[in-house]
């Protein structure tokens, strides 16, 4: 008889790592998205997970806005050219959401 292996579910923003339920490691990458990800449910693009339903909130999409050029002003010269790209590619992308919102 095959015995099936447990799939151990992880509480929410956890990874499972060796078999353990841990925090995803921290990158610049993964902080970026996690700004970017945030933006976009202020934008209204994303659903709260809890409720389904979505928001927008203008001021606190630039404050994340602020928040990421604040980010590429300080980091110039430091990231790699794929954390650049990154970064000016999310930059770009939120403030074209952001105008098309606040026009």
């Amino acid at each position: 008889m095959v015995e099936e292996k447990e799939h151990k579910k992880c509480p929410e923003g956890q990874v499972l790592k060796d078999g353990k339920c841990v925090m995803p490691e921290v990158t610049f990458t993964a902080f970026v998205m996690s700004l970017n990800t945030a933006a976009l449910y202020h934008c209204g693009e994303l659903a709260d997970p809890e409720t389904g339903e979505s928001h927008k909130d203008l001021v606190l999409v630039k404050h994340t806005i602020d928040t990421l050029d604040l980010l590429k002003e300080k980091t110039e010269g430091n990231l790699t050219k794929d954390e650049e790209n990154l970064l000016e590619t999310v930059l770009y992308d939120l403030k074209l959401r952001y105008v098309k919102l606040a026009g």
